[in-house]
C-alpha cells in the first residue's frame, strides 16, 4: 500500500519532527493541529506576557483557527472536510473551554458526522488551549 508524507507550505511548522500528516492509501492522518500560523511567533487568540506566560487567551480564535489550519492540510492532502471520520480533541480547561468550543465545533461539523473523544491534558507542547488531531478517508489517491 502506498505511503505518502504530507508537509503543507500554507500550514504552521510543525514543531517536532513529524509532518503535516501522512497518506497511507485512501487514508489521511493528521498529526495534532494547532492554532498557530505559518511563518508567525505570536499565536492567534493567545496574549503572553513580558515572563513568557499566557495571560489570557480566546477560545474562538484559537479553535477557529486551529479548524483552518486543518482545512489547508486536508486539502494539500487532496482530502476534504467533509471526509474527516474521526476526531481528537484536546483541551487545557474543559470546565471553562467546553462549552464554546462544543458550539463551534457544532456549527463546522454536523454536516461531518466524525466520531470524536475530547480530552482535558494540563497543557499542550506551546502555550494553546485547542488542538485536534484528524483522521479522513478519500477515494483511492
Amino acid at each position: 500500500m502506498k505511503s505518502e508524507v504530507i508537509n503543507s507550505e500554507r500550514a504552521p511548522e510543525p514543531v517536532g519532527a513529524y509532518p503535516h500528516a501522512r497518506r497511507v492509501g485512501n487514508m489521511v492522518f493528521l498529526s495534532g493541529v494547532g492554532p498557530r500560523r505559518r511563518g508567525q511567533k505570536s499565536i492567534p487568540g493567545v496574549v503572553i506576557g513580558e515572563d513568557g506566560s499566557v495571560v489570557d487567551y480566546d477560545v474562538r480564535t484559537q479553535t477557529l483557527s486551529v479548524f483552518e489550519n486543518i482545512r489547508v492540510i486536508l486539502e494539500d492532502a487532496g482530502a476534504a472536510w467533509e471526509d474527516i471520520v474521526d476526531v481528537q480533541v484536546y483541551l487545557t480547561n474543559m470546565k471553562k473551554d467546553f462549552p464554546l468550543f462544543n458550539a463551534l465545533y457544532a456549527e463546522h461539523f454536523t454536516h461531518v458526522q466524525a466520531t470524536r473523544t475530547t480530552i482535558e491534558v494540563g497543557s499542550l507542547p506551546t502555550p494553546i488551549a485547542v488542538e485536534l488531531k484528524v483522521v479522513a478517508v478519500t477515494k483511492e489517491h
